[in-house]
């Protein structure tokens, strides 16, 4: 119907019903007159018509969309009313000094009732009769709180998004057996599974914002003993912001089920080491490089270098960057070796930058075990490349991120992080520049982790591979690991070793029994194969050793440890001869090196012994 049509239709049916309701009040109340001869009825109603149309269209009755009809379009038909009555008791008592106060009492509710049941009919009929329900998905709300009802609301006034509300579950006993929306909360989180088989449910939505990750975990267990989809609803803020629209549901993430909270930056301090000045990231190309350079962009630097190896990584990135911060700061992209001394000098001694992060790495465990050499010389040489520069030009902060392997390390990998760690503790004795070391558990998405190995082989109906049923490892996302660097080098005094409080270990086994889940299959559709532990590897990793532990916080949810500088002189040894050495020795000589204890700790160890 158009708009015109439409305007016309309502213009008319209220004309009718309030000529009518007049009339009909005082005959309801006997009172004797003839129609055409009454001054008073005359008078009234067509003050009443004409006063009733001028508060419609200041109130804009005949611009809503009534099939959307709710508490705001009542308090407008109210006032619209309201008024018109009010107006209408005016000139009757202005013209006739008399004002008959029952019979506008009367009308008064006859327009509230008719003229507001005209309009919410046409929601009535819209969402009972012209709703099409046969091939929606029969969708279960978690959460019957603000954003839950909202969900709710949203979805029954679009039929488009193809989901159909049954109805709540919610842990707030208060709610129970009430109804939100003319949808009933059915029950408990853990009433889920029967709820789900009750009513038939196909997509469970969970419409909690400030759900705690342990709760998420709980609802997701509940959720998975079931066949029913399971997605979550965006973030309040993305639907604030226009980003995204209330039914923009997206699947969990593995992410998403991490036993605790993500860590939160001190903007103030960050803020104070970064604005305006330039900042140097190696390996800007890889996972944790790249998104490093996004949150230090955030901060509004003076010029942030992007130095990497790969052409096409540092191409994507540097592409990414320009086209949203072109505009505020220099951008430098930078292809270049870290094993290449004379260079990375030279980049540095151009650029002059206040601050640099080290994430140029070789870090892929077994890959590093076949290739001894190579790792040494990017992660040893590469290393001690980019902080000999640092220090030689007042570089003010060096971060170096290293990993959760470098503690007691039985592989390459870690040994030669470990050696790296040695590297800088030795150089902020020698120079200005405050050198620290970051530790990380396995990054989640990252390139070369499990995630993306899981989806794979997910994607080809499996089975998907453990190592070891018992494999344990700490986990964190790719920002909260780029987070935790630009935080370490805000806290930096020089020669600490920050680690991230990752909550308890996760077992890599549940974690791709979640990823199954989360791709729709059981465990037993998709299968899970262990292959046995591969070499260097770990079943456990730690994070500090027991003489490097300072169990307070230095900023919620990171600790701080200062690991004792031992074994230089034999990495110093290693370094000058290290063309001339066969790979089983350097394999040997970097494994001694990262496990060297102190003389008390290796006193107690003879004792033991």
């Amino acid at each position: 119907m158009t708009y015109r049509k439409r305007l016309g239709l309502l213009v008319v049916l209220d004309s009718l019903i309030v000529m009518t309701s007049i009339y009909f009040s005082m005959l309801i109340l006997s009172v004797d007159f003839n129609i055409f001869k009454s001054p008073l009825l005359l008078l009234t109603m067509i003050t009443l018509l004409i006063s009733h149309h001028v508060f419609a269209f200041i109130y804009r009755l005949y611009h809503k969309a009534w099939e959307y009809a709710s508490i705001g379009e009542l308090m407008a038909i109210f006032k619209a009313v309201t008024y018109s009555i009010i107006t209408t008791g005016i000139i009757q008592f202005v013209f006739l000094q008399d004002v008959y106060f029952r019979a506008l009492g009367i009308t008064w509710m006859m327009h509230i009732l008719l003229i507001g049941g005209s309009r919410f009919c046409w929601r009535i009929y819209r969402d009972r009769f012209l709703k099409p329900t046969a091939n929606m998905k029969r969708t279960l709300i978690v959460g019957a709180g603000s954003a839950g009802t909202m969900v709710a609301r949203q979805l029954l006034k679009n039929p488009n998004e193809n989901l159909l509300p049954v109805g709540y579950v919610d842990d707030d006993p208060k709610k129970q057996h009430l109804d939100f929306f003319d949808l009933p909360v059915l029950g408990t989180i853990n009433d889920i599974k029967e709820v789900v088989e009750r009513k038939n449910i196909e997509l469970i939505v969970i419409a909690i914002p400030s759900l705690s990750k342990k709760v998420l975990n709980k609802i997701f267990d509940e959720c998975t003993k079931t066949k029913a989809k399971v997605q979550i609803m965006p973030k309040i803020e993305d639907i604030m912001t226009g980003r995204i629209s209330v039914s923009s549901f997206r699947d969990v993430q593995v992410e998403d089920l991490l036993g605790r909270e993500p860590v939160q930056l001190d903007m103030e301090s960050i803020s104070e080491k970064l604005e305006g000045k330039t900042i140097l990231v190696t390996g800007a190309g890889g996972s944790i490089g790249s998104e490093i350079c996004r949150q230090v962009s955030k901060f509004n630097p003076k010029k942030l270098l992007l130095l990497g190896h790969g052409e096409n990584s540092i191409y994507q990135i540097n592409m990414e960057l320009q086209n949203k911060y072109k505009d505020e700061f220099e951008i430098v992209p930078i292809i270049a070796d870290v094993q290449d001394k004379n260079r990375i000098f030279e980049i540095i001694d151009e650029h002059r930058p206040q601050v640099v992060y080290h994430a140029a790495a070789h870090k892929h465990v077994p890959l590093m075990e076949y290739n001894p050499k190579e790792a040494v010389k990017n992660n040893i040489f590469g290393t001690k490349n980019v902080a000999e520069a640092a220090g030689t030009f007042g570089v003010s902060t060096f971060v170096l991120v290293s990993t959760d392997k470098a503690v007691n390390p039985t592989n390459v990998m870690g040994a030669t992080k470990r050696c790296a760690e040695l590297v800088i503790q030795e150089m902020d004795r020698q120079y200005d520049t405050k050198y620290v070391a970051v530790r990380f558990g396995n990054v989640l998405g990252s390139r070369g982790s499990v995630i993306p190995l899981f989806k794979k082989q997910i994607q080809s109906s499996g089975p998907v591979t453990v190592t070891h049923p018992e494999m344990t490892r700490y986990f964190m996302t790719i920002p909260e690991a780029s987070r935790l660097v630009i935080q370490a080098g805000a806290l930096a005094k020089g020669g600490e070793i920050f680690v991230l409080d990752m909550g308890e270990p996760v077992k890599i086994v549940d974690l791709a029994k979640n990823l199954i889940k989360l791709s729709g299959y059981s465990v037993d559709e998709i299968g899970i194969k262990y292959t046995g532990i591969r070499p260097g590897e770990k079943m456990f990793e730690e994070l500090l050793n027991e003489d490097e532990v300072y169990p307070e916080q230095v900023f919620p949810k990171i600790h701080i440890g200062k690991a004792k500088l031992i074994g230089e002189d034999k990495l110093h040894w290693l370094i000058d001869n290290f063309e001339q050495l066969p790979v089983n020795l350097i394999k040997e000589t970097l494994l001694e090196i990262a496990n060297m204890k102190t003389p008390e700790k290796q006193m107690e160890k003879a004792v033991i012994n």
